[in-house]
């Protein structure tokens, strides 16, 4: 790894806590049936984070199951050195199915028509069936056993080795959420019981939030998972704005970027593209060099802030393109060069992508999953930052 001396070179940058991914991961793990393993879910560049140098520090720490959404990723990976398996969760063309069996990946089984155009390609893939619960997304239909009897078809034509379903309300604390969620166990666990001579290594259906809701300490764990999928809550989010962490579990993301300028602007006169906001004081609006391009959501216009020296700095005017403005008035001492935090600490100050997505009416998922490619990722463990 190559140490970089000074990020602040950069324009926009996020830092990731990889002693901090290490916490949430075994904070979760021991939240677990101690026959529990962990797939850590690295789709959509690990939510942002980086999917090869998260996969590789997760491996470190004895991860050896990783999900990601398509082929492009799993390839990714392999070519990133992750020698641990690898499930595909989403689709991927049946005409790839050489390359899945030369990379050794899982691909996931989305019906029983895809199942067919697979077999029929001639190569025994590895695979594990979807089986719908009550999303209605992907997956073989879990309130008709004709699921089981297509399964028990491709035994011999693919090389089964798994099923799962996935959990579309556990992340809500509703009763009816909550009795809807449980629908969906009984749904699974009648088709895990009726293949359960297949001895299928891989069975699941929880997702971060089933894992801390639905927790298996019972006798009939390993048929309802043996395995559960963590994703945001690995990164430190919540699955939803009502849950609640577990302590220890944090976010790893820190956003950062500069000021480029500082000005004095008169009452009267008017800020960015659309003239939005007309300032009545006098005024030092800063110029931050992060805009839209890098995934700052532009609805913050005018009402989202930043933190600069452990204070707020309201957002003024349009967020732009590459650039976004603040008003500094109150805010002492800062110049060109000072740092300025979009999502992390400063100070005592704490405003999360979770927060963000509060005031956007989105999700955390969201927000960190549009921080795009140009801001450059930085990892950070023992003290130290590295690029890697």
């Amino acid at each position: 790894m190559e140490i970089v001396v000074n990020q602040m070179e950069q324009r926009s940058w996020i830092e990731i806590d990889l002693d901090q991914i290490k916490q949430n991961y075994f904070t979760y793990r021991s939240m677990l049936h101690k026959d529990a393993e962990i797939m850590a879910v690295v789709k959509a560049d690990a939510y942002g984070h980086g999917d090869a140098h998260i996969a590789r520090w997760l491996t470190e720490q004895g991860c050896q199951l990783f999900a990601v959404s398509n082929i492009d990723e799993a390839v990714g990976l392999r070519n990133a050195g992750i020698q641990g398996e690898i499930l595909i969760l989403g689709y991927t063309s049946p005409k790839y199915a050489k390359t899945l069996c030369y990379l050794n990946l899982s691909q996931t089984v989305v019906s029983e028509e895809y199942a067919e155009a697979l077999a029929q390609m001639g190569y025994k893939v590895k695979c594990q069936f979807a089986i719908d619960t009550g999303m209605n997304r992907i997956g073989l239909n879990g309130d008709d056993d004709a699921c089981i009897s297509v399964i028990r078809q491709y035994v011999d034509k693919l090389q089964v080795e798994g099923i799962f379903t996935h959990f579309c309300v556990a992340d809500t604390d509703t009763d009816d959420c909550k009795e809807f969620t449980l629908g969906q166990i009984v749904k699974f666990k009648n088709i895990t019981d009726k293949l359960e001579d297949l001895n299928l290594p891989y069975i699941h259906c929880c997702n971060s939030a089933g894992g801390m809701r639905y927790l298996y300490d019972n006798e009939d764990f390993e048929k309802i998972g043996n395995i559960v999928r963590l994703g945001i809550v690995l990164y430190g989010l919540r699955p939803d704005a009502n849950s609640k962490l577990t302590e220890g579990i944090a976010p790893a993301m820190t956003w950062k970027s500069v000021i480029s300028m500082v000005k004095d602007v008169h009452p009267g006169e008017t800020i960015g593209y659309g003239r939005t906001f007309k300032v009545e004081r006098e005024s030092r609006i800063a110029t931050v060099t992060t805009g839209y391009a890098d995934g700052l959501n532009r609805r913050l216009s005018n009402c989202g802030y930043m933190m600069i020296n452990g204070q707020k700095a309201p957002i003024v005017g349009c967020i732009c393109m590459d650039q976004t403005l603040l008003d500094v008035t109150d805010i002492p001492d800062v110049k060109m060069g000072s740092e300025v935090t979009i999502i992390g600490q400063s100070g005592n100050l704490i405003y999360t992508a979770d927060d963000m997505a509060t005031e956007l009416g989105t999700i955390g998922y969201e927000v960190i999953c549009n921080i795009t490619k140009r801001v450059q990722r930085f990892y950070k463990t023992h003290g130290l930052i590295y690029a890697l």
